[in-house]
């Protein structure tokens, strides 16, 4: 069940997104307007120019000048040189006006707390006064974080997706000191694994769930953890994608992409990948209102109707399906599908950035008879964003979508991501529970994306 959320708090008066900056880049001023000159000879012509120079001076020499053959010596190189000229000038014309035409690579949105080094001293910050380290007795020294980074305050017991997100963020931060260390973190990590294998989320229960499993694995990768050991996880984590053990996951666009992802990260040539990626391209719809154009909504489509298109989930959709073309290649279908999504992401307005939660039921791993149910917030306007600046989102824009539309949108987006932090920190409400480590995350990565991008040396 997909619920849409009101328009959370922002920066700027009454809560309103800033407006997005000109397409400028600061510091670099406009080209200059061509002076008179250029422009007369520039629509002059260069033959034009050249006789009519070498005319007057014939006419003009004087006759004993070493007789007829000087004079039209002197006269010919005084218009050849004239109509180099000209050319010239005209070519620089062209120039000026070819460069003026481009557009200008997208400004980055300013952001209430100043600029992005700003913003990821902010976070590191943040991570550090919410790191909870304790000591569990059979498990040992646990250093990670909770759900929230306001969670922390008497020290709470790590959680496996909290922990993951903030040793994501860790890596994106690359902090110059070790007050945080990374293999303490990762340690953790493997501490939180469950007695039968794989992770969960606490509201999870004892059994191990794919889409947590996966992004745990994910961030072991890059943390750089021994394959041999996330050999078996992966390995564990695939047997839990047997339809008859998780139906309702994989009809769950949430959970099929989460998988998607860490596994890309974590085993990129897991036998998995493939028939995960059939899964979520069998799994678009077409929507009527946008031109039939394919895409997700919080449930699959299946036989048994078409989900609510959601802007969150196709943007997911077309992030992980962009990831697996990159490690996977992809056939015609798979491109058209993840293309025709990006054009649904295009032709969406701001309500598409508005955040939104969902509840993801399954039968409880402990007691089918009871259902678990695992809440899940979506950061809109960070998920567009991603999808927006995938290769696959430049080539749609350049091939027909339009360039303009294009960078609006992603303009859009980044605004709406940049209004939502404070000191580098996002947050989706107010209370303990309201500052997200994955959150903070995923803020933090689209500003750091944005500005690699839009940045020209």
């Amino acid at each position: 069940m997909l619920r849409q959320r009101v328009r959370p708090w922002m920066s700027g008066a009454g809560g309103v997104v800033p407006a997005p900056v000109p397409a400028v880049t600061p510091g670099v001023p406009p080209p200059p307007v061509p002076s008179r000159l250029l422009t007369w000879l520039g629509r002059l012509g260069a033959p034009a120019a050249a006789f009519a120079v070498f005319q007057a001076l014939f006419g003009l020499l004087p006759q004993h000048l070493a007789g007829e053959a000087a004079r039209y010596c002197v006269a010919a190189a005084a218009g050849a040189g004239t109509g180099a000229a000209v050319w010239l000038a005209a070519a620089l014309l062209h120039a000026r006006a070819a460069a003026g035409a481009r557009p200008a690579a997208p400004a980055l949105a300013p952001s209430p707390a100043g600029s992005l080094p700003e913003l990821m001293d902010g976070a590191y910050t943040a991570l550090r006064r919410g790191l909870s380290v304790i000591d569990v007795p059979g498990r040992g020294p646990l250093s990670g974080w909770p759900h929230s980074l306001a969670e922390s305050d008497p020290p709470v017991h790590p959680t496996a997706f909290g922990t993951a997100y903030g040793l994501h963020l860790l890596l994106d931060i690359a902090p110059l000191d070790g007050r945080i260390r990374v293999g303490e973190v990762a340690e953790t990590l493997w501490r939180l694994r469950l007695p039968g294998g794989g992770w969960a989320a606490r509201s999870q229960g004892s059994g191990a769930r794919p889409e947590v499993s996966a992004i745990v694995l994910g961030a072991l990768a890059r943390a750089g953890a021994d394959p041999r050991l996330l050999e078996s996880e992966v390995r564990s984590c695939e047997a839990l994608l047997d339809p008859e053990h998780d139906a309702p996951g994989l009809a769950n666009t949430y959970v099929v992409t989460n998988v998607l992802r860490g596994l890309l990260r974590a085993a990129p040539g897991s036998a998995a990948l493939d028939g995960l990626r059939t899964v979520l391209v069998n799994g678009a719809t077409a929507d009527p209102a946008r031109g039939q154009h394919r895409c997700w909504g919080a449930a699959l489509a299946t036989g048994r109707g078409n989900p609510a298109p959601s802007a969150a989930h196709t943007a997911r959709a077309v992030v992980a399906l962009d990831r697996a073309a990159g490690v996977l290649g992809e056939d015609e279908r798979q491109r058209a599908v993840r293309e025709e999504g990006l054009r649904w992401l295009l032709a969406g307005g701001a309500a598409d950035l508005d955040n939104c939660q969902e509840e993801v039921r399954r039968p409880g791993s402990d007691d089918p008879l009871h259902q678990e149910l695992l809440s899940v917030r979506h950061f809109a306007a960070a998920w567009v964003a991603r999808a927006l600046m995938t290769d696959g989102a430049r080539r749609v824009a350049a091939d027909g979508a339009g360039a303009t539309a294009w960078e609006a949108q992603l303009r859009g987006a980044v605004a709406r991501v940049s209004g939502m932090q404070r000191g580098g920190v996002w947050r989706w409400e107010d209370g303990p529970m309201g500052h997200p480590v994955w959150m903070t995350y995923q803020g933090l990565s689209v500003l750091r994306r944005y500005a690699l991008m839009a940045h020209r040396p």
